[in-house]
């Protein structure tokens, strides 16, 4: 059951804030909050797609698994995020991945077809979802290229800055092991890379904080 704290949540995300009252009532009575304990699954690669999803609280990691049977974290959706929205204007489509919550978490589900009817008589929807998956596919086409010329330590680099921003400090808030998938770093080879940016000082390491130290630096590892 959503409240007036999700409608009001709803009411910012870029797929609902251009709609007028009848058409966001016409969404959010088609939708449900579903709450999901850590490691929980939401859906499986190969389910067929009858609703998109967004993430109101926790983590929530999408992902594949090899035919030996690794994972391969294809994406980490933080609240606030949408997720297969894409895949309902494909026919009879399926999930291309499978999705597990990291911790305890809420997602908003969506359904579908009610969705696509909304959008018959929203233009102005319709672009900004053009939009957004435009921006996803030039992000996924760069990712590509950081993966083809980058090496490991480039790419954890790039992502402690990415993550830092202006203060300098994260908090990791997934297990180191997800993020050295996200990265395609093996979990071996992450936990070095780390301690080769403490080594030289560039960061510092305190359980699951890192602070940067020597941004610089940090940039020429990142090739900023």
């Amino acid at each position: 059951m959503l409240d007036q704290n999700h409608l009001s949540f709803l009411r910012n995300i870029h797929l609902f804030n251009g709609l007028d009252d009848s058409q966001f009532d016409q969404v959010v009575n088609s939708s449900r909050l579903l709450s999901l304990h850590k490691d929980e699954s939401l859906f499986s690669q190969g389910d067929d797609v009858k609703c998109f999803y967004i993430v109101y609280s926790g983590l929530v990691k999408l992902f594949r698994l090899s035919m030996d049977g690794q994972e391969k974290v294809i994406e980490i959706v933080t609240p606030g995020q949408s997720f297969a929205e894409a895949l309902m204007f494909l026919e009879r489509p399926n999930f291309p991945v499978s999705s597990s919550a990291l911790n305890d978490a809420e997602v908003i589900m969506v359904d579908a077809a009610q969705f696509i009817r909304m959008l018959s008589s929203s233009p102005s929807t319709c672009l900004t979802l053009l939009g957004e998956m435009s921006q996803r596919i030039r992000g996924l086409v760069q990712e590509i290229d950081n993966l083809s010329v980058q090496n490991g330590r480039h790419r954890l680099s790039a992502y402690i800055l990415e993550q830092a921003g202006i203060d300098n400090h994260i908090k990791l808030a997934v297990p180191k092991a997800v993020l050295a998938s996200r990265l395609s770093i093996q979990p071996e080879t992450f936990s070095r890379i780390l301690k080769q940016l403490r080594s030289s000082s560039a960061i510092s390491i305190d359980g699951s904080n890192i602070e940067i130290l020597d941004r610089d630096q940090l940039e020429d590892y990142a090739m900023i």
